[in-house]
C-alpha cells in the first residue's frame, strides 16, 4: 500500500482559457438579488441587457478564495451560483441555480427533460447523501421496449429519436427535494437567474452551434425543436442573441406553482401528449415510434434518497453516487484494485497500464452486476469491498494486458486475495451519450455538493415540448435492448418503473470527516474512466487540480481497445503501451470534469477544463 496521499498545491501556471460564450451574468445576479430584496454587489455599473453582456465575466478554468466555489462549463451559470452563495445561500442552493442555468446555456446537455444524481456533504453533521434523480421507465414497459416486431433490437438511431427513449424526468423533483431538505432558498428564488437569462438571452458562440448544426436534420422533423433552435429555419449565428422565452415562462410556471406541475399539472400534460404523439413534421420522411408515458407515471415518479457508496483510499474516505448508478461502485472498485500499488513511484508507462487494466476489470464487474437495485439484486457492498477488489486485482500483470472482454467476479461470492478470481460470461458495455453537464459547488459553511445531470446524448429525443422551450431526455437508450447472453441474466434491461444503468459519478472526498475535494464529470461511460483518473492524477501523481482536470486521458471499458485522446496518442507512452500488448483508438475528446478543493484557512479552489468544451468556468466569491 502506498504512503496516504494529501492533494496537491494548486497551480501557479495554468492561464486562463479564453471565454467561450459572453452572457448576462450580472443581468442575472440583478434578478436573484431583486427577488431576495437586496442590492447586488457591483450593480452600479449594471444596465440593460445588452449592457450588462459585456460586463461578464472572463471565463477561467481555475479560481481561488473565499466565501464559497462554483465550477460549470458556462461562466452565466456559474455567476448565478455564485450569486446565490453572495447573498448567503448555501452549496445547494448554489447547486439549483447553476443547474438551472445550464439548463438555459447548455440546453442539449441538462435541462427540465432530463436526470440526474446529487450528491451532499452535510459541514454540520459531517454526513454525505445523495438523492436519485434518474429517469425512469413507463410502468408498461418491459424487456421488449426496444424489440420490432420481428423480436430483433431496433436500431440505435431510431430508438433515440421516439417518444420510446424517453423516461419520466427526474430533474425537477431533484431541484425541489435538495432544496426542500437542505437549502435555505425557495425554488422561485433559485429559479429566477435562469429565468432571466432566458428571457434576456446569451450570445451563441462556434460550440453552440456546432451542437446544433449535429442535431439539424433532427430538429428539422419537429417544429417545435425547428422553430427554437432553428430560427428562422437557419442554424443560430455565432455572435448572436439567443433567447428562449418558453423557458422562462416554464421556469415562472415552476417558481409559482412548485414542480408538481410537471408531475401533475398542466405541463404534465403536455409531456404526456408529446411523448405519445410526438409533433412529427408531415414532411418529415422519418418514423418517430410513440412512447407509452402516462399521468400515472409522471404523478408517481419519486427521487430516491439513498446512502452513498463509500470507499477507503490513501486515508481518505472517497463517497459517491450508488446504484441505479455505476458509478460509484465502479470507481470504487478501481480505487481498491490500485490500493495496494503505490502508484506515484511508477513510471508514467507503467501508471498508465495499471489504470487501464483496473478500469478494464470494474467495467467487467459492472457490465454483470449493476442494475436498478429496486428491481435487480445488485451487490454493491461486494462491488465495493477491498476483499472483492484484492481477489481481482492480481489479473493485472507488469508485462501483459488482459484480453477483453474480461469475464466478472463474484462480489456476493469474492475468493481469496490473490486468487485472480473470474467467473460468468463476459458482458459488453453498452452505450451511453455524453452530452451530459457537472457541476460543482462549496459554501463558506463547508457544505459541498457534486451534481451530474444530462438529459443523455447530444440533443436528447430531439423533441421539444411545444411552448415549453426544453427538449426530453432518451434516457431509456441507456437500457441493454437486450441482452448480451440469452443464458445469463442481463440486470439493466427494461422492466416497469425501472431507472436504467447510469454511469454518473459525482463525488466527494474526505479527510476525517471534512472535505478535501469534489468532482465529477460528464462522457456517457467514459465519465467513470475520467472521475477515476483525474482522482488518481491529483492524489497520486501529485498534479494540482485544474492540472489533473487538464491532463489528456485514457479510457478503457472492457473493450479489445482503450481511448486515447490527442494528448496521450501522439506521445511516447503509447508506443510504450503498446509493446505490453494495448491496442488504441484515438477520441478528440473524452470528458469535462470539473471540482472544487478545501484549502487551509477557509479557502476554497475551483477548477474546470483549460480547453475540452471550449474549458470551464471556475469562480469563488471572493477572490483571493
Amino acid at each position: 500500500m502506498g504512503p496516504a496521499a494529501r492533494p496537491a498545491a494548486p497551480s501557479t501556471t495554468s492561464g486562463a482559457a479564453p471565454p467561450r460564450r459572453r452572457v448576462p451574468a450580472m443581468a442575472a445576479a440583478a434578478a436573484l438579488a431583486a427577488v431576495l430584496g437586496i442590492a447586488p454587489a457591483g450593480a452600479a455599473q449594471t444596465g440593460p441587457a445588452d449592457t450588462a453582456r459585456h460586463d461578464t465575466p472572463a471565463k477561467t478554468p481555475v479560481a481561488q478564495g473565499y466565501g464559497g466555489a462554483v465550477s460549470s462549463v458556462d461562466p452565466d451559470a456559474s455567476a448565478a451560483g455564485i450569486e446565490v452563495l453572495r447573498r448567503g445561500g448555501n452549496a445547494v442552493d448554489a447547486a439549483v441555480a447553476t443547474a438551472a442555468a445550464l439548463g438555459v446555456t447548455e440546453p442539449y446537455s441538462a435541462g427540465v427533460g432530463g436526470g440526474g444524481y446529487l450528491v451532499y456533504y452535510d459541514a454540520r453533521t459531517h454526513k454525505v447523501h445523495t438523492l436519485d434523480g434518474r429517469e425512469t421507465a413507463p410502468l408498461s414497459a418491459d424487456e421488449k421496449l426496444f424489440l420490432g416486431e420481428d423480436g430483433k433490437p431496433l436500431p440505435f438511431a431510431d430508438a433515440v429519436t421516439s417518444g420510446l427513449s424517453v423516461g419520466t424526468p427526474g430533474t425537477p423533483a431533484t431541484w425541489e427535494d435538495a432544496l426542500d431538505t437542505w437549502g435555505t432558498r425557495s425554488l422561485g428564488q433559485v429559479l429566477k437567474p435562469a429565468e432571466q437569462l432566458a428571457r434576456d438571452g446569451f450570445t451563441v458562440d462556434a460550440t453552440f452551434r456546432q451542437q446544433t448544426a449535429d442535431n439539424e436534420a433532427r430538429f428539422k422533423d419537429f417544429p417545435a425543436s425547428a422553430e427554437l433552435f432553428l430560427p428562422g429555419g437557419k442554424l443560430p449565428v455565432v455572435g448572436s442573441t439567443f433567447t428562449n422565452p418558453d423557458l422562462a415562462r416554464t421556469y415562472a410556471l415552476l417558481a409559482k406553482k412548485g414542480t408538481g406541475a410537471v408531475y401533475k399539472g398542466e405541463l404534465a400534460r403536455d409531456i404526456v401528449d408529446t411523448v405519445r404523439k410526438p409533433p412529427v413534421d408531415p414532411k418529415a420522411e422519418r418514423t418517430v415510434h410513440p412512447g407509452d408515458l402516462t399521468a400515472r407515471d409522471l404523478r408517481e415518479y419519486r427521487t430516491k434518497q439513498q446512502a452513498p457508496t463509500r470507499t477507503g483510499y490513501r486515508g481518505l474516505d472517497v463517497y459517491s453516487m450508488a446504484p441505479s448508478s455505476s458509478g460509484g461502485t465502479s470507481v470504487a472498485e478501481g480505487l481498491n484494485i490500485l490500493e495496494r500499488t503505490d502508484l506515484s513511484k511508477l513510471s508514467n508507462r507503467d501508471y498508465l497500464h495499471r489504470y487501464i487494466e483496473a478500469s478494464r476489470i470494474a467495467f467487467a464487474d459492472r457490465g454483470r452486476w449493476v442494475g436498478d437495485p429496486a428491481a435487480e439484486d445488485v451487490p454493491t457492498k461486494g462491488l465495493t469491498s477491498q476483499r472483492f477488489a484484492d481477489s481481482r486485482a492480481c489479473l493485472i500483470k507488469p508485462d501483459a494486458v488482459l484480453k477483453s472482454p474480461v469475464k466478472p467476479g463474484d462480489p456476493t461470492r469474492p475468493g481469496k486475495p490473490g486468487s485472480c478470481d473470474t467467473r460468468g460470461h463476459a458482458a459488453p458495455t453498452t452505450y451511453e451519450g455524453e452530452n451530459t453537464t457537472h457541476l460543482t459547488t462549496a459554501d463558506k459553511w463547508g457544505n459541498v455538493v457534486a451534481y451530474t445531470l444530462t438529459i443523455e446524448q447530444t440533443g436528447g429525443s430531439g423533441i421539444t415540448v411545444p411552448d415549453r422551450g426544453f427538449l426530453l431526455n432518451n434516457e431509456l437508450t441507456d437500457f441493454s435492448f437486450a441482452p448480451a447472453d440469452p443464458a445469463v441474466h442481463d440486470p439493466n434491461l427494461p422492466g416497469p418503473g425501472k431507472r436504467p444503468r447510469s454511469s454518473m459519478s459525482p463525488t466527494i472526498v474526505l479527510d476525517d470527516n471534512k472535505p478535501v475535494l469534489a468532482l465529477g464529470s460528464p462522457g456517457g461511460a467514459t465519465i467513470i474512466t475520467t472521475v477515476l483518473q483525474t482522482m488518481l492524477n491529483h492524489l497520486d501523481r501529485g498534479m494540482p487540480l485544474v492540472d489533473a482536470i487538464a491532463a489528456p486521458r485514457a479510457s478503457q471499458r472492457n473493450a479489445a481497445q482503450t481511448e486515447l485522446e490527442p494528448g496521450l496518442w501522439n506521445g511516447a507512452e503509447r508506443a510504450e503501451l503498446e509493446a505490453l500488448g494495448h491496442s488504441f483508438k484515438q477520441n478528440p475528446e473524452i470528458g469535462a470534469a470539473t471540482g472544487v478543493q478545501r484549502l487551509p484557512g477557509g479557502k476554497w479552489l475551483a477548477a474546470a477544463e483549460t480547453q475540452r468544451r471550449g474549458g470551464g468556468s471556475a469562480m469563488v466569491v471572493r477572490p483571493g
